[in-house]
């Protein structure tokens, strides 16, 4: 598989929209949520969801590399955090392993946030809340990050293990030693967002374990 240089039509959408755009002065792919799929805390749960533009691919083991970046959307919610990440082994029924960052919580004045910078989730049955209150900080990270830059982010996926490096880091920034799928589980790769969050990416790869 290796390197990859998608179009628009390659990705399928999850309630999202994706076109391609120019930010930063460089090619990328512009992907939106509509206004109304926005969480109101006030008469639901706020928790992960299936929002996220994938390549219908048959991946398992190996790496996935993408620069991407997020803004606040203008109707952005108090709780938004430009919310990115990456979706891997999505299947056929929906399910799949996500690490995504929260960029604003990197430069919160308040240690709790910070150290919810990066997150791991297994959708669906392992969503962010259910995992931080059965599993305190296990799935959670600090990292550097920030609103409206280029962000590299690489995963590399064998069996139940993940790791997540970040900017050409070699030491990575979360380690999942328990993938909840399951070592079984492959699919689809994609780029996911959720409330609040305009997302911006760019040169994703994929390189299989072979």
């Amino acid at each position: 598989m290796g390197a990859t240089d998608p179009s628009v039509g390659d990705f399928v959408l999850s309630g999202v929209s994706l076109e391609r755009s120019i930010y930063q002065g460089v090619p990328a792919f512009k992907m939106t949520m509509p206004s109304e799929a926005v969480q109101d805390p006030q008469t639901e749960k706020l928790t992960d969801r299936d929002f996220m533009a994938w390549l219908p691919l048959d991946l398992s083991d190996g790496a996935i590399d993408v620069e991407l970046a997020s803004e606040l959307a203008p109707d952005a919610p108090e709780y938004a955090r430009g919310f990115i990440g990456l979706a891997f082994r999505i299947d056929d029924e929906g399910r799949f392993e996500s690490i995504y960052l929260r960029p604003t919580n990197s430069v919160a004045d308040d240690q709790v946030r910070r150290n919810h910078s990066v997150q791991y989730v297994a959708y669906p049955d392992y969503r962010f809340d259910r995992l931080r209150r059965e599993f305190p900080e296990k799935y959670e990270s600090y990292a550097e990050l920030d609103l409206e830059r280029w962000i590299h982010m690489k995963i590399v996926v064998s069996g139940e293990r993940a790791e997540l490096y970040l900017d050409g880091n070699q030491r990575p920034a979360l380690i999942v030693s328990d993938l909840k799928l399951g070592s079984d589980q492959r699919g689809g790769v994609g780029v996911w967002l959720e409330s609040g969050t305009v997302a911006y990416f760019r040169n994703l790869k994929l390189t299989p374990k072979l």
